[in-house]
């Protein structure tokens, strides 16, 4: 089965361009304009969209990540206005949606439910920030049922045996960490991902994505001169809240420019 998500990435190169990645936490400030956004986002040239469900212990998320899903669910999110905004947004844009979501949220609502929800709205796949391919036998079950895909984790820390298992596990991309700790943005990202990039391509890594702390036009550029593409989160997350859809369409633009490969 063809990986929808694989094949944004594909596109995109073939247009002499890393693909971008966009971010925004569904529901973000509401349902309504969170699925607004989403479209806004891929009308500006987002190749891949993440969707992440707020979370009440969100671990691996930065401070505007954090306070934009604690907006969400005082607004009353609730788990099944994720597929609903799923099911809205690829109504209107062929731009696949991959949710980043951490485990819990799949375990409570069952796997297979959740697999069979998410194909159904029309939705391309999982990121798994806190789940490593040895414990996810479960969801790769599931997912080689449905052909959803599952983008898996991979850090500069990562063992060499590690990353081997990542690669062969991930399918659409490998979500490429670009410095250790929580997201947001940074004014130098780590050369690290460099490093950890050509560590996944050693072992067969189709499509490596870097994020973590990509926030501009420059940066985006820097990192699809190495990698496949570039994830963009906190940034996208605060030109919404801060100026609204029109702000978040203006960056999302700006950020779309910066992955025109140089020509060398």
């Amino acid at each position: 089965m063809t990986s929808r998500v694989a094949a944004a990435i594909e596109a995109a190169h073939a247009e002499g361009r890393g693909a971008f990645v966009g971010y925004l936490p569904a529901g973000f400030p509401d349902v309504a304009t969170s699925i607004e956004a989403a479209v806004a986002l891929a009308e500006a040239g987002a190749d891949v969209i993440e969707l992440g469900p707020p979370y009440s212990d969100p671990v691996m998320d930065g401070l505007v990540i954090q306070e934009a899903t604690q907006t969400a669910l005082a607004n009353g999110f609730r788990m099944r206005d994720l597929f609903t905004i799923i099911r809205e947004v690829t109504a209107r844009t062929d731009v696949p949606v991959l949710v980043m979501t951490y485990w819990n949220l799949v375990e409570q609502y069952g796997v297979d439910r959740y697999a069979d929800d998410l194909v159904g709205a029309g939705g391309a796949g999982l990121i798994t920030p806190d789940i490593t391919p040895d414990a996810a036998a479960e969801w790769i079950a599931a997912s080689e049922r449905t052909g959803l895909d599952r983008v898996f984790l991979a850090a500069p820390t990562s063992s060499d045996e590690r990353l081997e298992m990542i690669v062969g596990a991930s399918t659409g991309f490998v979500y490429t960490v670009s410095t250790m700790g929580i997201t947001g943005e940074r004014t130098q990202l780590d050369a690290a991902a460099r490093g950890l990039v050509q560590r996944l391509r050693s072992y067969g890594a189709a499509y490596a994505c870097v994020g973590i702390g990509i926030s501009n036009a420059e940066q985006v550029a820097g990192v699809v001169e190495y990698a496949d593409g570039a994830i963009v989160g906190t940034a996208l997350v605060k030109a919404l809240r801060d100026g609204g859809l029109e702000a978040l369409g203006t960056l999302a633009r700006e950020l779309t420019a910066g992955t025109v490969r140089r020509s060398v």
